[in-house]
């Protein structure tokens, strides 16, 4: 939650995330909310569901900084109220405290984490909106944020929808930005052809998501607009165009769930985390 806020956007609303003694990672925190009906996770899809996304942020050394699974699994043997709870949930188990078990549970309810009732769903936008849909589509966007979830077709899970960015290579924008320092998907297939490919994102709440792009460098909503009419169509889209598209994306918000902020297992009279 503190890179995936259930309680605002569903991200940090940070450039980058921070995770252990304040380090900070390379790429920005996207939502949780609708994650879901995407068929890979993180900008570069290495996980190909988000029980699999769930077991990374936990060892990785600036995340989470685990040693391992094992080390996690021991640290909640140590808690008598995840014993119990877990005993509950999995009871068919002779030993349900385990990675699986953890990526599962975390995954069902991000699976939860859903906002399908915004203006556009509800076909109750309003005519500055429906106009900023026609931009949105008369001037190329749908060529990568197609379907119900604006992030592409629908795919089974495992096989990502990936799109090079910036396809438009030296524009002002990717040396301001400085979109090319990542390498995108090449960093987990070392395959040239993707160098700079990334999973097509969801528009669903973009609107509450800011900073932008992989990078987290972009500020504004508006200005991402602009970004990606040069770097991905080629186009620079006039003010009324850029104004018009982003009533629309605004569209895309829906309201957040309701979230009862857990009371945790508590650890009486002890520390089960490494100093």
């Amino acid at each position: 939650n503190s890179c995936h806020n259930v309680m605002s956007g569903g991200s940090d609303n940070r450039r980058v995330s921070m995770g252990v003694n304040g380090a900070l990672g390379n790429r920005n925190s996207p939502t949780v909310f609708n994650a879901v009906f995407l068929s890979v996770q993180f900008w570069d899809g290495r996980a190909k569901d988000l029980k699999e996304q769930a077991k990374g942020p936990m060892t990785n050394s600036i995340e989470m900084g685990n040693l391992d699974h094992n080390l996690v699994v021991e640290r909640l043997k140590k808690i008598p109220g995840y014993i119990e709870e877990f005993k509950t949930v999995f009871k068919e188990e002779s030993n349900p405290i385990n990675i699986d078990n953890v990526a599962s549970a975390i995954a069902d309810y991000e699976a939860t984490l859903t906002t399908l009732n915004s203006p556009y769903d509800k076909d109750n936008m309003t005519e500055a909106q429906k106009k900023g849909f026609e931009t949105f589509k008369s001037v190329g966007c749908t060529t990568c944020h197609s379907g119900a979830h604006f992030a592409g077709p629908e795919l089974k899970n495992g096989t990502g929808f990936y799109q090079k960015f910036p396809l438009i290579e030296g524009t002002k924008y990717d040396q301001k930005y400085k979109f090319t320092d990542d390498l995108g998907r090449f960093e987990v297939t070392v395959e040239n052809a993707d160098k700079h490919m990334f999973r097509v994102p969801t528009l669903r709440n973009i609107a509450l998501t800011a900073p932008y792009f992989h990078n987290g460098s972009v500020r504004n909503l508006d200005e991402a607009v602009r970004v990606m009419g040069k770097t991905q169509l080629n186009k620079d889209l006039s003010k009324e165009e850029v104004s018009s598209i982003v009533e629309f994306l605004n569209a895309l918000t829906g309201e957040i769930p309701n979230q009862t902020f857990p009371k945790l297992p508590p650890t009486p009279g002890t520390y089960v985390a490494e100093d």
